[in-house]
Order: structure tokens, then sequence, then C-alpha cells
């Protein structure tokens, strides 16, 4: 059952493709997405089952040698932190919007994971590194106290890693502005 996913960040491109190339030959698992990020940055993600990612993680972080920046492994991940990264989420009806954006992207998953899991909220985007610097964000929509109290949790992972950016919480979205959400 792929209900985990692990995340190797790389400094080098070149490095995170041979990388990745190993990561799914040595256990058995599915890419999420394996690609460039800004600036100059690659990412490889993977899910499965927990033994499974952690194997192929674990290689990651061997092979990426000088070239690792950061990595994770989350054993139960929110079945919603996938369509996010995909961004092919659309809910019913935006109501309050979260947006919290940290510099590293590994970081972010993990706090888009803490997000989804600590009240009824619903993903939007989770953006890794694509146009943004190298850094990413996650927007996330739900009433205005599920908002704040799922913030508090993605706002203390990125606080304890030191690579929180900032957050927003709007509690009423105009809606000139849910099309560009999307």
């Amino acid at each position: 059952m792929a209900n985990a996913i692990g995340v190797v960040e790389f400094t080098s491109i070149a490095r995170g493709i041979y990388t990745a190339d190993q990561m799914v030959k040595i256990s058995d698992v599915e890419i999420v997405t394996a690609s460039s990020a800004c600036p100059g940055k690659y990412i490889a993600i993977v899910h499965g089952d927990v033994a499974a990612v952690s194997d192929s993680v674990g290689v990651g972080e061997r092979l990426a040698e000088e070239y690792f920046v950061d990595s994770l492994i989350i054993p139960n991940v929110s079945p919603a932190v996938f369509p996010a990264i995909a961004g092919t989420t659309v809910p019913e009806r935006i109501q309050a919007l979260g947006i919290i954006e940290s510099f590293s992207l590994a970081s972010m998953i993990l706090a888009a994971d803490a997000i989804l899991k600590t009240a009824d909220v619903q993903a939007l985007e989770l953006r890794l590194g694509n146009g943004l610097g190298g850094k990413a964000f996650f927007t996330f929509t739900g009433d205005v106290a599920a908002v704040n109290t799922s913030m508090d949790a993605g706002k203390a992972i990125a606080e304890e890693k030191g690579l929180l950016v900032n957050c927003e919480v709007i509690a009423s979205v105009s809606d000139r502005l849910i099309p560009s959400l999307f």
C-alpha cells in the first residue's frame, strides 16, 4: 500500500536525475515527481510502502553526497498531499485561505502534511520551487478556525527547521482573487 512519501532534495540537477533513477531501481516505489526546481536544484519525490520508501530515500541520501540539501520520509502521509503537488485540487468553494511559504521544498511537504492532518481543511496547491527562487508554498482552505489551527501546526514545523519565510490567513477571500489561485 502506497501510504508513505519520501523526498530527497539536491543542489545538482545531474546528480538528482542520476540518484532518482537509482532510488526507483533499489525499491518498489513510484515517482510522484522528479524534476528541477529553482535555483538549479532537483527534487525527487517517491511513494510506496514505508519500508520501500525508507530504502529508496536512504539510497538517495547516500548517493547525493555533497549535493544533498534535505530529505524526509512521512510514513502515513495525508492522501491530499499528492493531488496538491500535482495542482489538481479544486474544492467546491473557497472559505478562509491559508498560505505558508518556506525556503525548503522538503520542509514544505512536511508542513503541508501536518496542516492537512490537524483540522478540516482542503489543499489547493503545494508548489515546490519552480519559478519561486527555490522556495515552496502551500495554499489551503477551510473555515477560519480550521485554517488558523492548521496554520499553527505547519508554521511550527517550518519554524523548527528555521526555514519559514511567511504565512498568512485571509478570513474572507475576494471573489476576484479566487481564479488566480488555480
